[in-house]
């Protein structure tokens, strides 16, 4: 019996271990190391000189960038691994054309929750109208925003994303129970892994694809922010077909996007038929990282266009 209880309470002791052991933090230098100089110096430099605003907003706070010159405001929602800063190269370009805001998400686990943020941001910022760029979740928040607030929005680009479907909740249905039970450490080891064997070659090998979502996986993003977020790409709600049809979108989509197929991405462009779309072609799922000109410019002739 005394044997049986040793054994577990090292079991248990083993457990406890495993869930305390911290995320290894790993210096910038290190993980940006094969980074060309000007774009690591560029990323270091945009953190160091733009203030970061905070907003609590039930009980969340939220960060976020709000810089640029023009009459127009640009909404940037990022991916399920992003934060306000993997914009950085585009909206360096654009800043000076436009006003622009670039949020990080908390750990907010369904849309709605995430939409009262935004708009609270919104309100903050003195924005009744935006035009919104959304990559991947942030695609799918953005289609979402349009369901709710049609009326603040004035054009929307819908990128590497999906719409309201049951595919993603299926394919995933066993890791997202298993999730939350994880380690820190283990859930960053799945988004690692997922990079390394993914993103990273569809991207082409871009050095700052790979340094940027290892930074993620190395303490920069929490377990409770990716599976709130993996929640959401879940939350279902009804496309907004009759009020996209109003207002113009642009659906920018990658021909070898590992994490959003082809099933996905044909079902994005038929829930919107009177969109635009613009195939990138063996950039993978991050284009504004490692395309950020070709990027900067397919934004830029969008929102820039007096017609539909």
């Amino acid at each position: 019996m005394a044997y049986v209880i040793a054994i577990i309470f090292f079991l248990v002791l083993l457990a406890l271990v495993a869930y305390s052991y911290p995320v290894r933090r790993i210096p910038f230098q290190h993980l940006y190391a094969k980074v060309p100089d000007d774009i690591k110096k560029s990323l270091q430099r945009f953190r160091r000189v733009h203030e970061i605003q905070h907003l609590k907003v039930s009980g969340k706070t939220w960060r976020y960038l709000a810089i640029g010159k023009g009459e127009e405001t640009i909404l940037f929602l990022h991916g399920m691994a992003g934060a306000y800063d993997i914009w950085w190269q585009v909206i360096e370009d654009l800043q000076d054309r436009f006003n622009i805001i670039s949020l990080t998400y908390p750990p907010i686990d369904n849309l709605e929750g995430l939409r009262r943020g935004i708009l609270a941001i919104l309100e903050k910022e003195d924005v009744s109208e935006c035009y919104l760029v959304g990559t991947s979740l942030g695609g799918y928040l953005a289609q979402y925003l349009i369901s709710k607030n049609p009326e603040m929005i004035k054009r929307a680009v819908f990128a590497n994303t999906f719409p309201p479907n049951d595919i993603i909740a299926r394919k995933t249905r066993n890791a997202g129970k298993i999730l939350p039970f994880l380690p820190q450490w283990a859930v960053m080891q799945y988004l690692k892994q997922r990079t390394t064997t993914s993103t990273y070659p569809a991207s082409g090998h871009s050095e700052i694809v790979l340094a940027y979502m290892m930074e993620q996986a190395h303490g920069m993003l929490t377990k409770k922010q990716y599976i709130a977020r993996y929640r959401c790409i879940i939350d279902a709600f009804e496309a907004p077909v009759s009020e996209a049809s109003k207002i113009p979108v642009l659906i920018i989509e990658a021909d070898n996007d590992p994490l959003v197929d082809t099933q996905l991405r044909e079902m994005l462009k038929a829930t919107y038929p009177s969109s635009r779309v613009k195939t990138l072609h063996g950039v993978g799922h991050f284009p504004y990282l490692n395309q950020p000109g070709q990027y900067t410019q397919i934004l830029h002739d969008f929102l820039s266009t007096s017609n539909n």
